[in-house]
């Protein structure tokens, strides 16, 4: 579609937990090309794409109440198995399809959406990248993601480093554009609030033990009580028994259950950037919020109470000028960020962010309007190049070596009838109380 059609394009989005169904619907909204778009803001767009949702079912499908919380408005949206989405594509005509999935989820629909859209005159474009920050299983994540038409980097570093992994194995990296995160926004911090106000933005997996995570939130205590003209407040992602990219098995909510809360310091919930709009200083161990709180200049801490180690995160914030403990934190510690590192995270501090999506657009236009289509979807990964790794991932959501759905996979070739759905949602939700409450703890039950 060449950026002058007055047509909305139309996105499909598929996404497999509450954080990547923002990130990807988001995403979707910033590179729809289109003349609306050319001042480079989605803000000021007047006709948005016409956005399909398709939610991967799994354990980490978002319940709705994390869907209202994430607060992105959809067309339609529906729950869908691998096999679903993939028939969704061969009889649905879209524009632009977005891939917001973990790596092996990526991997499986590119060879998927390769076979349904065989001989097909023209495909819709194939986009994906990450939610946030990229501090583990950078070569591993990146190759799964590779033969997506645009593979979207969050920041000047991150496109640096996917260009020099494709590079290094001899895969193609035209593919990796230079966008920013889609959810920063909101205005720029001006001055203390009355009450200052502390956020702790905490995390569903890090840290993940019983004693650190006890740790962080006696932290929190103490400071409340060392400050009680401020207000502290612990920004929660989950409520119990909900699942957000990463499993949570010890939830703040339980662990502050045993403990006397001093009156400033309370248990919030909500969309990130409300919370910001009142936060005179962020902290965490490494969340992606921080990210958006240094998009907004909030002072923002990334806390080395429990070291500076690639397991927690935090070591991609060397350099940041953020690094500080609770120590520091308590004894009145203000941190100022590094401009320089900021500069390479995304985060356009500097007010770019305007034209930050302007390149994946600009390529996004090009490969519409290509004369004859675009060419098959091509991944680094085959049967040729990983038969050791490939089947295994195509398998785990019900297709073959070469993307076809296998027998029995569900929907693969109907849809099921009204008994067939009743035990599918009577399976899928045993699946789930085992994933969320049993699993957890047996694991802690071993480590007695």
């Amino acid at each position: 579609m060449p950026a002058s059609t007055t047509k909305p394009p139309r996105i499909a989005v598929l996404a497999d937990s509450d954080t990547r169904w923002k990130w990807g619907a988001l995403t979707a909204d910033r590179i729809a090309p289109g003349p609306t778009m050319e001042a480079g803001s989605r803000e000021d767009a007047q006709v948005g794409p016409a956005l399909s949702g398709f939610l991967l079912r799994g354990r980490s499908t978002p319940t709705a109440r994390q869907l209202e919380e994430v607060g992105v408005r959809a067309d339609s949206l529906r729950e869908v198995t691998g096999v679903e989405f993939l028939r969704a594509m061969a009889e649905e005509s879209y524009d632009i399809v977005v891939l917001a999935l973990v790596g092996g989820g990526v991997q499986a629909m590119l060879h998927g959406l390769k076979r349904v859209w065989e001989g097909r005159a023209k495909r819709p474009v194939v986009v994906t990248g990450y939610v946030g920050v990229v501090y583990e299983k950078l070569a591993d994540g990146l190759l799964l993601r590779h033969g997506a038409d645009l593979v979207l980097a969050n920041s000047r570093q991150d496109a640096d480093r996917f260009r020099a992994v494709y590079d290094g194995v001899g895969a193609d990296p035209s593919a990796v554009t230079e966008v920013a995160l889609p959810f920063l926004g909101g205005a720029p911090y001006t001055g203390e609030h009355d009450p200052y106000t502390v956020v702790f933005a905490a995390q569903p997996s890090v840290p993940d033990s019983r004693k650190d995570r006890t740790y962080l939130l006696n932290r929190l205590v103490r400071h409340a009580r060392l400050h009680p003209e401020r207000e502290v407040l612990l920004k929660l992602r989950s409520r119990p028994g909900e699942h957000t990219t990463h499993i949570e098995e010890l939830p703040y909510q339980r662990l502050a259950q045993r403990i006397d809360l001093p009156a400033n310091l309370r248990l919030v919930y909500g969309h990130m950037g409300e919370v910001l709009d009142r936060t005179d200083l962020l902290v965490t161990v490494s969340s992606t919020a921080a990210l958006e709180a240094l998009h907004r200049r909030v002072p923002t801490v990334v806390l080395t109470d429990f070291g500076v180690r690639e397991t927690h995160g935090n070591h991609h914030f060397i350099g940041s000028g953020c690094l500080a403990s609770w120590d520091q934190l308590d004894d009145g510690h203000r941190p100022a960020p590094d401009e320089e590192w900021v500069a390479r995270q995304g985060v356009a501090a500097d007010g770019s962010y305007a034209t930050a999506f302007d390149a994946a657009r600009e390529r996004i236009s090009r490969l519409l309007g290509r004369p004859g289509g675009l060419p098959p979807l091509t991944p680094y990964y085959t049967p040729a190049t990983a038969p050791g790794y490939l089947p295994g991932i195509l398998a785990r959501h019900h297709l073959g070596p070469d993307g076809t759905p296998l027998p029995g996979a569900p929907a693969a070739d109907k849809d099921p009838g009204p008994v067939r759905q009743i035990v599918r949602r009577a399976a899928r939700g045993a699946y789930r109380h085992g994933v969320q409450r049993v699993a957890p703890v047996i694991r802690r039950m071993g480590e007695l």
